[in-house]
């Protein structure tokens, strides 16, 4: 029977390690793009906020705050809209990188068990092909198990983002009818 030498499991354990810190590093690197993404947008809301405190600090009647507010409704559900957009977009690609990164883990370590089933059932004894029939159509079963479950993952996050585009595409179009009602009234 085929064993792991010492080697193999120090090349193994170390490649799981580089793994492991190369997915720990993706995932450091997508909070940092969310925290320059939330600091960005903290400093322009209040350069934004300072701007509207002092329009509306100039506001002479209720007419002109009326308008005042209609023209700012618009571009703040517009700028909340991109916001989610860019944070999904953040967590979409990190998530995306640290699958493809498992993806390939996975290959790598059905290739290992491949190997080692092989090696094993060669010095099968003779008598035993239905066992070994038995072995590789359950791992063939297994892996097209895990191949389901992998396209149905991608499906599901290709619907969870249409479902997030339209949710926002309805967000900032409700937003602009409501700014051009409240432009009618004032």
């Amino acid at each position: 029977m085929n064993y792991m030498t010492q080697d193999q499991f120090a090349a193994a354990s170390k490649a799981n390690l580089e793994t492991l810190f190369g997915l720990t590093n993706k995932a450091f690197e997508g909070i940092e793009k969310m925290v320059e993404l939330n600091l960005q947008v903290a400093k322009a809301s209040l350069n934004e906020s300072a701007e509207n405190t002092k329009a509306v600090l100039a506001v002479k009647d209720a007419q002109e705050l009326m308008a005042l507010q209609a023209s700012l409704l618009q571009p703040s559900a517009e700028k909340a809209a991109a916001y989610s957009r860019h944070l999904y977009d953040i967590a979409a690609a990190t998530t995306a990188e640290v699958t493809k990164t498992a993806e390939g883990q996975f290959a790598e370590l059905q290739k290992g068990l491949a190997s080692v089933v092989d090696g094993a059932l060669k010095t099968a004894p003779a008598g035993s092909e239905n066992a070994v029939s038995l072995v590789k159509s359950a791992i063939s079963a297994a892996n097209n198990a895990i191949e389901s479950v992998q396209k149905a993952s991608k499906q599901a996050a290709e619907m969870v983002e249409a479902n997030f585009n339209a949710v926002t595409n309805t967000a900032v179009k409700a937003s602009q009818a409501a700014t051009k009602s409240a432009k009618r009234a004032a």
